[in-house]
């Protein structure tokens, strides 16, 4: 069996390093142009000769949750594009919207921005229930985050294309319901895969429609969000903030209006990192399975986009 690699913008070798320690059979090595067929690739944003190329690869698998880069490429089309369950990213974006979310309802932004002039002040404490965070997308990190936000008992609400369960969470599902979602949420955390379908759905109407003092998380992609929506929302008391983690173009410009306006918090895309050790051990249990004609999980429907 052999298995290349192909990371943009990252190290290839601590990766290959890690996959021969758990594939010590594979032949395993770094993709350059002209490469011998392989069975399988490991990559990050490769580039479209290596699909080009690589006409026999049975198992194409993403370093990444989200494969939208990938389905912009043309892929031979008996390859299986696998995008990675967790690899301990569902945690750190727990961490991140329940951090995010508290701070927010706590006002701890307000205290400090006090504490650089020096005030000593006070904020009524407000009430969980008048705060309903609704999440946007249930897969293995949507659901993650759902779960870790009811601990602090808040409403818990999420949306997803197909109906699902997940106990202490009041699901809403398809776009017959995705209006009746949108009203009865305050906070708003999206984690939609990127799609034709889910391009620019965070804009001035599906925002407009949150409950009053609406709240928006955005840790998905940055092409969700209609970016030149957001500030006369925000400016005109339709929305009272923003934590936003991915953009449209990023490194964000440094003159970006979004680094200035005092109701956006930003964060340089780091709401959840993979993890190399993880993504490894995970991605060679795919590979085993594959190869052992069992399931595997993560394989992507073109599709649909995820």
């Amino acid at each position: 069996m052999k298995i290349i690699v192909s990371l943009t913008d990252n190290r290839p070798e601590p990766w290959i390093e890690g996959l021969r320690a758990e594939l010590p059979d594979a032949q395993i090595e770094t993709w350059k142009p002209g490469t011998a067929q392989a069975d399988h690739a490991v990559v990050w944003a490769p580039p479209q000769q290596l699909l080009d190329e690589q006409t026999g690869l049975r198992g194409l698998f993403n370093i990444g949750a989200g494969v939208d880069a990938l389905l912009k490429l043309r892929v031979p089309p008996q390859t299986r594009i696998v995008r990675l369950d967790d690899a301990g990213m569902s945690v750190q974006m727990a961490e991140y919207v329940c951090h995010t979310l508290i701070r927010h309802f706590r006002e701890f932004d307000v205290y400090e921005a006090d504490a650089r002039e020096g005030r000593w002040s006070y904020r009524k404490p407000r009430l969980r229930r008048d705060f309903p965070v609704g999440i946007m997308g249930l897969g293995v990190l949507g659901e993650r985050v759902a779960k870790a936000v009811s601990q602090f008992e808040f409403p818990v609400l999420g949306w997803s294309r197909s109906p699902k369960a997940i106990d202490g969470v009041k699901v809403f599902s398809g776009e017959a319901q995705f209006d009746e979602f949108l009203s009865s949420t305050r906070v708003l955390v999206n984690l939609l895969p990127l799609t034709e379908a889910t391009r620019g759905i965070l804009n001035r109407e599906t925002l407009g429609k949150l409950r009053p003092g609406g709240y928006l998380i955005s840790i998905a992609r940055g092409a969700h969000l209609v970016e030149d929506d957001l500030i006369p929302m925000l400016d005109a008391g339709q929305l009272a903030g923003a934590t936003l983690d991915v953009f449209q173009v990023e490194p964000l410009p440094a003159d970006h209006a979004f680094w200035r306006h005092p109701k956006i918090t930003v964060t340089p895309h780091g709401s959840a990192r993979t993890l190399r050790e993880e993504s490894i051990t995970q991605i060679a249990g795919k590979i085993r399975a594959m190869e052992q004609g069992l399931p595997v999980s993560g394989v992507v429907d073109p599709v649909r986009g995820y």
